[in-house]
């Protein structure tokens, strides 16, 4: 089951802190990036550690290879350079039942849930091995689980919660979101469903997104402690003074059914569409003043619209007949025929063009299916997968991001976006994406686009936003603030001595 624990200079095991929820989106991922930020200020070399994700959001690490984008956060706030040890399997899911699993870093298969969930075991090894690795580089890991720790049902296959935690001998942080109700229940009803070895493992619990005078909780407090006689690390209250990148699509699970009419304007409309990914691709526009980003499902008048996004996708062809099947297909032509702009990323890129051919089932059936005919390319989905760290150029503005995408997409017509300079650090002269004759339709592969303040400058200009005002201190710059005050609000309501003696520090 992999190499014997790491050890320090000192002769002692390289510490361990496990972080696992109550539920899914119970903050997990927040917190873990928390303690990154923290530990690393204090000078420490930690890493974040999860064994499997599974996710449509996520990232190319410095090699070229993909990772879930919670573990490139973590990694950010650590200070040190994503590496797919720390993320060695990533679930992308394709449908309710299916995913596409990425294995250290590289896509492998497509898998149903049945057949995953068989084939766990055997991938035992591959996540130990990987911590392993962290653990002889940095001087603590800072794991984090998936989901609820107590899927009863699931727990003999598990490779990512409890039996990550026994394996790296690590202290386990239960999180709760007292938001979503029954915090109570949620603490020490997954108590009562673990067996007795998996419970010692639990060394206390931080409660997430209180609202209200916190104070008022202490009783609640003193309750799960009585309770539990496990101690409560400290009550996170909710906060929006800063923003830090979601995992998971869950935060835009509930898009806007009201017709944008009736909305603050200026704004642009991204369309969710079922199996959307890299959401976060838009944090940069969410994060502008004066414009508004609204997420939108049900089929509406988008004639207000200063621009229309069609974002990434996980299934492409499933999406695109989605929009025509739902009556999308229409109301974007009609936009886009009155001169409405529409910029797809990734897959919505290949949804623009004529047809998506799919002829050996890298998705799912083999088959083809008409595109929105809104730009002139053809698309044709195969392996192998690209994964590239990009730079480009659009007129004499420089950009970079990242791509990640199976198949090509060759013009018939139209006019490149733009040109090439380097991917995944050698030089290229190759260009990207697509707009469409009288420019108001564009389409690219490249995510991460807007992390360039010059390039949303640029765009916003093109869909007729020149004078509103883009924040010099977008991408990396704003992200590392926000490392900063997640840290400060956490420090302030959470007992970190305490945390800290759990492993050592």
């Amino acid at each position: 089951m992999g190499k014997p624990p790491s050890m320090t200079n000192n002769g002692q095991t390289t510490p361990c802190l496990s972080v696992l929820g109550t539920g899914s989106d119970v903050g997990k991922s927040i917190i873990a990036t928390a303690l990154c930020r923290i530990f690393s200020d204090q000078g420490i070399r930690v890493a974040p550690y999860k064994a499997q994700n599974m996710s449509n959001n996520s990232g190319v690490t410095p090699e070229g290879l993909e990772m879930g984008r919670a573990q490139m956060v973590q990694a950010e706030a650590a200070r040190t350079p994503p590496h797919v040890d720390m993320n060695p399997i990533l679930l992308k899911p394709t449908s309710d039942v299916g995913s596409q699993v990425v294995l250290m870093g590289k896509a492998v298969s497509n898998a149903t849930a049945r057949d995953y969930h068989e084939r766990k075991q055997s991938f035992q090894e591959i996540v130990n091995g990987s911590l392993d690795r962290l653990k002889a580089d940095f001087d603590l890991i800072v794991m984090e689980g998936a989901g609820s720790c107590a899927e009863v049902n699931l727990m003999e296959n598990d490779i990512v919660n409890l039996e990550m935690a026994r394996y790296a001998k690590a202290p386990v942080i239960l999180v709760g979101d007292i938001h979503r109700g029954g915090i109570f229940a949620q603490m020490v009803g997954t108590l009562a469903c673990l067996p007795d070895r998996d419970r010692e493992l639990i060394a206390g619990f931080i409660i997430n997104r209180f609202r209200g005078d916190i104070t008022l909780f202490e009783d609640g407090k003193k309750w799960i402690e009585d309770h539990t006689k496990k101690p409560v690390f400290g009550v996170l209250p909710w906060f929006s003074h800063f923003k830090i990148e979601a995992e998971d699509s869950v935060v835009i699970e509930n898009p806007s059914t009201a017709s944008i009419k009736t909305q603050p304007l200026p704004a642009a409309a991204v369309i969710r569409i079922p199996h959307i990914s890299n959401f976060t691709d838009f944090d940069p526009l969410i994060n502008t003043e004066g414009l508004n980003i609204y997420f939108v499902e049900k089929v509406q008048d988008l004639s207000v619209c200063n621009a229309v996004i069609i974002p990434g996708s996980k299934n492409t062809r499933f999406d695109l007949q989605w929009l025509h099947d739902t009556g999308w297909t229409g109301q974007l032509r009609s936009y886009a025929g009155a001169g409405g702009h529409i910029l797809g990323i990734c897959g919505g890129y290949q949804m623009l063009g004529n047809v998506v051919r799919d002829p050996e089932g890298t998705e799912a059936t083999p088959g083809n299916t008409p595109g929105l005919s809104l730009l002139p390319i053809e698309t044709v989905l195969k392996a192998p997968k690209t994964t590239t760290l990009s730079r480009f150029q659009w007129g004499n503005i420089q950009g970079t991001g990242y791509e990640i995408h199976m198949g090509q997409s060759i013009l018939t017509d139209g006019h490149p976006l733009f040109q090439m300079i380097e991917r995944n650090g050698a030089s290229s002269q190759d260009t990207d994406g697509c707009r469409s004759v009288n420019g108001n339709v564009m389409g690219t592969y490249i995510h991460g686009l807007f992390d360039t303040p010059d390039i949303t400058r640029r765009w916003l200009g093109t869909i007729g936003l020149p004078d509103i005002t883009v924040s010099e201190s977008g991408g990396y710059q704003e992200r590392d603030r926000a490392y900063d005050l997640l840290a400060e609000h956490f420090k302030a309501h959470v007992d970190m001595e305490a945390i800290a003696r759990l492993v050592g520090l």
